[in-house]
């Protein structure tokens, strides 16, 4: 199964959408997401990035580039990581957040 993964800052709003809404839309396809700031992650108790969910996905989804970089940090092997471009304003399933997700969002 195709494993898709979004990353962004806390897992709270826009990769924690993106996960959830694709997987209603794509049952087929496999939909994780994560934040790359710890502290926050664990505060709210959302899910934290890792290797392994790096190395399991075949598609990575960054909302931005600082994303981007802190994945790769991580990452053993090279994978290729689009940035989406999504700043930080955006609540969980907002309807202009998802309409943007619609518009970029290409597997």
């Amino acid at each position: 199964m195709k494993t898709i993964l979004f990353i962004c800052s806390a897992n709270k709003d826009r990769s924690r959408t993106a996960s959830d809404y694709f997987s209603q839309k794509h049952p087929e396809i496999k939909f994780e997401s994560a934040g790359t700031n710890q502290k926050i992650c664990f505060q709210l108790g959302t899910d934290f990035l890792t290797r392994e969910l790096l190395e399991e996905a075949d598609l990575i989804f960054a909302m931005e580039i600082k994303h981007k970089k802190f994945a790769e940090g991580m990452m053993k092997s090279k994978k290729k990581i689009e940035v989406l471009g999504i700043a930080d304003r955006y609540t969980y399933f907002q309807k202009e957040l998802l309409e943007i997700l619609e518009e970029k969002v290409n597997f």
